[in-house]
């Protein structure tokens, strides 16, 4: 009897029974019994309003569209119309949200936020510069996709590539006005040196540098510069110094100025002299009214000169000078030069009041042979007529006349 009722208790563990009968009697374990009172305790516990209120969803709210500009029939449309696909190469607006390692996370409305890498932040870094002082949080922009989305959706955004774009554009719209405009210059090299044109780099070649040699005093000063070539498909850019100050300088030089330079050359043709960074000829025939032989004895390179100006080409920057038109006697270039230096400007008045002098004699005797003409005209129909033909033209018949006049 024991050892079945052994048998019987092992069994209602092991299926889990709550009760079980011995010998044709029920048996109900009393843990069964104290969780079935505990349930149906709870369950006839639970009052009406308990039901209530674990049913209850919330105040039911009425949803209407009127009074509005726009349905919900319409948001719908708009956010399907709505494209949400971010390509390479895009431009999109953003948000700088938080700084991170090595950039920035940046809002572009997609399912993750976009990285902007420090070396994108800006086309033109100054040393030193780190992500902070290139990018403030919070600040809105414009940002070009530059990545496919990686495993955890995330993009790759540029700053430095938009700009890099606006700077060629305004450097071909710079180029087509062809004005002069001042850049720093930011390293040099053997050929010539390399400034920074809108944050582009450009090249300054040695023989287009003015005045100074391309060494490292160079680096850091600012040069007026004027476009020798925008190339944006070859990625060149190349810049003329030499350009830019003569055409500065050209501006406010006209014929018949007196200028100071310096002899640099001497060829059989005559002098090449050094005027403000600009190279004027001063040719073998404008050097004195009487003959040369010999050139190197009336010039000197490395010697000061007084020139006067008697011509001029802008768009090249070509200047003409003139030294015997400084001469207050024929020759005294060969006898005295300093002489003529010293007494040019004085020189140079009365070259002009001459000058002038001549200028009206010539237009007074244009205009006396335009009126005896004239006269000749006069005269001329005058006999062509008896008096009685009023009604006749009076140019009838001049073309004979006046080739036998002219003959």
């Amino acid at each position: 009897m024991k050892l079945t009722v052994a048998l019987a208790v092992i069994a209602a563990a092991g299926s889990g029974a709550s009760a079980f009968s011995v010998g044709g009697a029920a048996f109900v374990p009393p843990a069964t019994q104290c969780a079935t009172s505990t349930s149906l305790s709870a369950v006839a516990q639970m009052t009406r309003f308990d039901k209530l209120k674990k049913k209850y969803k919330g105040p039911k709210v009425e949803v209407s569209d009127e009074g509005l500009d726009f349905s919900y029939a319409d948001f719908d449309s708009a956010v399907e119309a709505t494209e949400y696909a971010f390509n390479r190469n895009d431009v999109v607006k953003g948000t700088v949200v938080q700084y991170g390692n090595g950039g920035c996370i940046v809002d572009i409305g997609a399912k993750a936020s976009a990285f902007l890498p420090v070396n994108e932040a800006a086309l033109v870094q100054e040393q030193g510069d780190t992500i902070e002082t290139l990018i403030e949080i919070d600040s809105m922009k414009e940002f070009q996709i530059i990545s496919e989305e990686d495993e955890n959706g995330q993009l790759l955004v540029s700053i430095r590539r938009i700009q890099y774009r606006e700077a060629w554009d305004t450097v071909t719209a710079n180029q087509a006005d062809d004005d002069v405009f001042e850049a720093k210059c930011v390293a040099v090299n053997r050929g010539g040196a390399i400034c920074l044109v809108e944050g582009l780099r450009a090249f300054l070649p040695g023989s287009h540098l003015t005045g100074q040699l391309p060494t490292e005093d160079l680096i850091g000063q600012t040069l007026p510069l004027k476009f020798l070539e925008v190339n944006q498909e070859a990625n060149k850019l190349v810049v003329s110094n030499r350009r830019a100050v003569v055409e500065q300088q050209m501006s406010d030089l006209s014929r018949g100025d007196i200028i100071n330079g310096i002899v640099k050359a001497l060829k059989p043709y005559g002098a090449f002299v050094e005027v403000g960074g600009m190279s004027g000829l001063l040719h073998i025939s404008q050097i004195s009214y009487d003959r040369i032989d010999d050139l190197e004895a009336v010039l000197q390179p490395g010697q000061q000169v007084k020139c006067m100006i008697i011509d001029h080409d802008k768009v090249n920057g070509r200047i003409a000078l003139s030294t015997k038109t400084l001469e207050p006697e024929p020759g005294d270039m060969l006898r005295d030069p300093a002489a003529v230096f010293e007494k040019a400007e004085e020189t140079a008045a009365r070259y002009h009041e001459r000058m002038e002098a001549e200028r009206k004699a010539r237009e007074e005797a244009a205009r006396d042979i335009v009126l005896g003409l004239g006269d000749s005209l006069d005269d001329l129909a005058g006999e062509g007529g008896d008096g009685e033909g009023g009604d006749e033209d009076p140019l009838a018949g001049v073309s004979d006349n006046l080739d036998s006049l002219l003959s």
